[in-house]
């Protein structure tokens, strides 16, 4: 009988951003399966330490982090040094957007919003894991998570699509500059699942009807599922995915082709 593989994540720490529900959770708790040590954050206190204490596990923890104020991130990185000892692993999985409409009704506050909540974020993310990775000396891997809107931009979410064309951009970019010093960065591609955000997205109210008017449109006819993206981001934060940079996974059921 063959040996059991180890986990995938045994021995690693990990951050992972808008951790209390949806992606950011199932996130964290495979990557807890997988052996890692995981810092969950958020700025819903109440959801992320429900989420934390559904493990029953030391292995993971919360801690309430504003992903779009840099003084956050420092203490959100002292804090899991505190705990785990180190960082190997960052999932900047925070992110919004604001309700689908024609984009000549978009205003300022929206606009910025999603620009520091979706971009922002992974500006001072990088700007404060970085360094903790040289100076480890032992490398990182960080997943940013993306849209296929990135891709195929439609109307009525320009603006929202635009930050996520950044955080793929962004990411091919810092994979670059910083594969000398073996700090991978990647991003995932999600299409939407059904965590409650599909009219937001699609424009129409959330009904059996229209839920089937546009799984039709997903060549393996579905709507994702939080799963799903999980499963690619840990890959690629694993050690499997140790020769993968610069590189956008599309978790789309084949819509995007």
């Amino acid at each position: 009988m063959a040996a059991a593989s180890a986990p995938k994540l045994e021995g690693k720490v990990a951050i992972v951003t808008g951790g209390a529900a949806g992606f950011g959770a199932q996130i964290a708790k495979t990557f807890v399966a997988n052996g890692a040590k995981v810092l969950i954050t958020d700025i819903n206190e109440d959801a992320g330490a429900k989420t934390a204490a559904s493990e029953s596990s030391s292995s993971l923890k919360f801690f309430r982090h504003d992903v779009t104020s840099a003084d956050d991130w420092k203490a959100t990185l002292e804090y899991a040094v505190k705990e785990f000892g180190h960082v190997d692993i960052l999932v900047n999985n925070a992110g919004g957007t604001y309700k689908m409409k024609p984009t000549l009704e978009v205003t300022e506050k929206d606009w910025e919003f999603v620009f520091n909540l979706n971009v922002k974020s992974i500006f001072h993310g990088s700007n404060t894991l970085v360094p903790h990775f040289i100076e480890r000396g032992k490398g990182g891997s960080v997943v940013n998570i993306a849209s296929v809107g990135a891709s195929r931009p439609r109307p009525g979410l320009v603006w929202y699509n635009s930050t996520k064309g950044a955080v793929v951009n962004a990411t091919k970019g810092l994979a670059s500059e910083y594969g000398p010093h073996q700090i991978r960065f990647n991003s995932v591609a999600p299409l939407l699942t059904g965590t409650g955000l599909f009219s937001s997205f699609v424009g129409v109210e959330d009904t059996p009807e229209n839920r089937e008017s546009f799984n039709k449109q997903v060549p393996l006819g579905r709507l994702g599922e939080v799963q799903d993206t999980a499963n690619a981001v840990l890959w690629l934060a694993s050690d499997d995915a140790k020769f993968i940079t610069g590189i956008n996974i599309k978790v789309d059921g084949g819509k995007c082709i």
